[in-house]
């Protein structure tokens, strides 16, 4: 029962990074196509004047950090998505859901991206962009596999804060519990008192 349930808890792994590539790459191409060529036609609002679709070819990475080095870049996804994996495989057939879903967000990011950069020579498709007029405000322009990464990598920190806090405090209890000589000489009492009353008629 166990391992049946871990082998489908990696089967979703797998359809997250699916469904994350699906999505990223379906979204971009409609971007490209009716948005062709980057700044050539208005921005297309999702939420009134803040979230906007506004169509940019970007040689950096998420963000747009690290723009026109594209050598680096193709090596540090990779690298990145080579430690990613190798953490997944440390934890096949076994680990909680959670732990897989934001993995398959990761990875499938990840190669969203690099899918991008392959059919692109070098550049991709961001076009969600947040912006607050009133105060200047603009944050950097992405896309679907920027989101999920940053969120997958957000997500990622929080369960191993608070999951090994919880962990090791629930370690640290047990500890405590085990070493207290009332609480081993309660449950001896309680023990023997169970085989007294099992040995009366």
């Amino acid at each position: 029962m166990v391992a049946r349930r871990a082998r489908l808890y990696d089967a979703l792994a797998l359809l997250t990074v699916i469904v994350v590539i699906f999505f990223d790459q379906w979204t971009k191409a409609l971007v490209v196509e009716n948005l062709s060529p980057p700044g050539s036609k208005p921005d297309i609002p999702l939420l009134s004047k803040y979230l906007v679709v506004d169509y940019i070819q970007n040689n950096g990475a998420a963000f747009s950090l690290f723009k026109d080095q594209n050598g680096f870049l193709a090596i540090f996804i990779l690298l990145a998505i080579g430690v990613v994996t190798y953490l997944y495989i440390r934890m096949i057939n076994s680990g909680p859901l959670v732990y897989k879903i934001v993995f398959g967000m990761i990875i499938g990011g990840a190669f969203g991206n690099l899918i991008d950069r392959a059919r692109h020579s070098g550049y991709v498709v961001d076009f969600i962009s947040f912006r607050v007029p009133e105060i200047n405000y603009y944050f950097a322009i992405f896309n679907v596999a920027d989101a999920c990464i940053s969120v997958g990598v957000f997500l990622l920190f929080v369960l191993v804060l608070f999951g090994g806090w919880h962990r090791s405090t629930q370690t640290s209890e047990e500890h405590e519990h085990a070493s207290s000589p009332s609480a081993s000489s309660v449950t001896e009492s309680q023990t023997l008192q169970a085989k007294e009353q099992d040995a009366q008629p």
